[in-house]
């Protein structure tokens, strides 16, 4: 589990992509266990955060997992679609943990701008990571994999802003 986590931080702080994760559904397993863990975490530590959430974060990963496969599949690279879905929730589960962090640690400091600020950086600095996920993993330029994360991040935010409408 070790050298699993320590690639998905090399993969996070964009220094190696989702090809350095063996393909294996054990693997996937785990990541998905990892970010599991993650967003419970946040539902027992963070009180504004509740069981619908978390309903609602695995509907939203579910969008986002569909879509990142419908692209991986339609550029011809479905060998590698393990790997690269173990390394987007991997690096999502690290996300997760690094955000219920700073929530904790800003609480003590009781800044909302500052509260703003890292969770406006986490949300950027993980859409820059799946988009070079997807970029290595269809081996095209990071700006179109930017382009295929943001456009998976709005379409993740319409349903959210859907659902929670409704």
């Amino acid at each position: 589990m070790l050298p699993l986590i320590q690639t998905l931080f090399d993969i996070a702080l964009l220094r190696k992509g989702p090809e350095h994760i063996p393909r294996s559904k054990l693997l996937l397993v785990m990541a998905i266990s990892l970010w599991l863990f993650a967003v419970l975490c946040q539902v027992a530590l963070i009180p504004q955060i509740d069981e619908s959430d978390f309903a609602l974060e695995v509907f939203s990963a579910l969008v986002g997992v569909t879509c990142y496969s419908a692209v991986i599949v339609g550029f011809g690279q479905a060998p590698r679609l393990t790997q690269a879905l173990t390394a987007i929730l991997g690096c999502g589960a690290l996300m997760a943990i690094v955000f219920t962090v700073a929530y904790i640690v800003l609480q003590t400091i009781n800044s909302q701008l500052m509260f703003v600020i890292v969770v406006w950086t986490i949300v950027l600095w993980s859409v820059s990571i799946k988009g070079h996920i997807i970029a290595s993993t269809i081996n095209r330029h990071w700006y179109l994999g930017l382009a295929i994360a943001v456009s998976v991040f709005v379409l993740q935010h319409a349903v959210h802003a859907y659902i929670t409408s409704s």
